[in-house]
């Protein structure tokens, strides 16, 4: 068992690295859910065999070392050199290789229930939804909003709430759907939305924004011009880059892209049942639905709802709309 748990160690790290460094794609959500069936039949073999096994040896030694005793007591020895305690001590301790599987078991299962059913970290990678939330934000996800999902199959156990214009959401990308992005709704089923000459429109009426002061963006060093906006219930902020063209570049060879129209002012679709579509606040620097289409049901993660870390400033530790 010792070398087969080398091997099978070796082997994760191995892989855990290559995917940390971005050399292999994987799915984090499978990783973890191996990891845990692992470690739980080291935690079961722990219980049930090897814990046993030890204890039954650690007996065997007392009882060896009281049967010697009183063998010598009778030869009237009563002076007895060992103590059996240390190699007991011993005989009872973990071997390293259960320390690194049947040990962390606890931990990893209660890490891939709390990520599975209730919350899961996320770090923002890009600027896409600038202003709302900055690169390098940690931020948590409500895995349950929209209704329990089982892990790695994504297939939907209880309903949940609907997605709400507004919402900011965690979903698989579509085309490739190994990759987590975030975007604001901005269509839910059966809305047309119509994003022209940089003014959004939802079944005909213009979503109203209010001018803000310039947005400072620290990376850059670029103002861009800032907008309140209000889709739903909250508002929320958005930039508009002057210098970007409202017209899109696209290749419409995505699932209900017959309901899309595309010109120079931009892009106008009819969102199908059951999809979504999707739009960076940082709306010229994000690669979403007016680019690649619209987002399925079965791809929904959760709403993200909360920033709990940001390294670079406190300051930003805190709900957002």
């Amino acid at each position: 068992m010792q070398a087969l748990t080398s091997v099978v160690l070796a082997a994760f790290v191995a892989f855990a690295g290559a995917w940390f460094a971005g050399m292999v794609e994987a799915n984090f959500a499978l990783l973890l859910f191996l990891a845990s069936a692992v470690t739980g039949v080291y935690w079961l073999g722990e219980q049930f065999i090897f814990a046993p096994a030890r204890q039954r040896a650690a007996g065997q030694l007392e009882s060896d070392d009281a049967q010697r005793r009183s063998a010598l007591a009778q030869q009237g020895i009563k002076q007895v050199d060992g103590d059996v305690a240390e190699a007991k001590a011993a005989l009872l301790a973990q071997p390293w290789w259960l320390e690194w599987t049947a040990g962390l078991f606890p931990v990893i299962i209660t890490v891939f229930i709390l990520r599975s059913f209730l919350f899961e970290p996320f770090k923002i990678p890009s600027g896409s939804m600038i202003p709302t939330l900055l690169v390098g934000d940690l931020i948590l996800v409500n895995k349950y909003h929209y209704g329990l999902r089982l892990p790695v199959i994504n297939t939907k156990i209880t309903e949940g709430n609907k997605p709400q214009r507004g919402d900011v959401m965690v979903f698989r990308y579509p085309p490739q759907p190994s990759l987590d992005y975030i975007k604001r709704v901005v269509g839910v089923p059966g809305d047309t939305v119509a994003y022209l000459n940089k003014r959004l429109t939802v079944n005909g009426q213009v979503v109203e924004t209010t001018a803000l002061p310039d947005f400072l963006d620290e990376d850059s060093m670029r103002y861009f011009k800032q907008f309140e906006e209000k889709l739903g219930d909250k508002p929320h902020r958005l930039l508009n880059d002057e210098n970007r063209p409202a017209f899109v570049q696209v290749q419409p060879n995505f699932f209900g892209a017959e309901g899309c129209n595309y010109t120079v002012e931009g892009v106008t679709c009819k969102v199908p049942e059951g999809h979504y579509f999707m739009m960076g606040d940082n709306r010229d620097n994000s690669l979403d639905s007016r680019y690649w289409g619209f987002v399925p049901d079965a791809n929904i993660v959760g709403k993200a709802f909360f920033v709990w870390m940001n390294f670079s400033s406190l300051k930003r530790i805190g709900g957002f709309n």
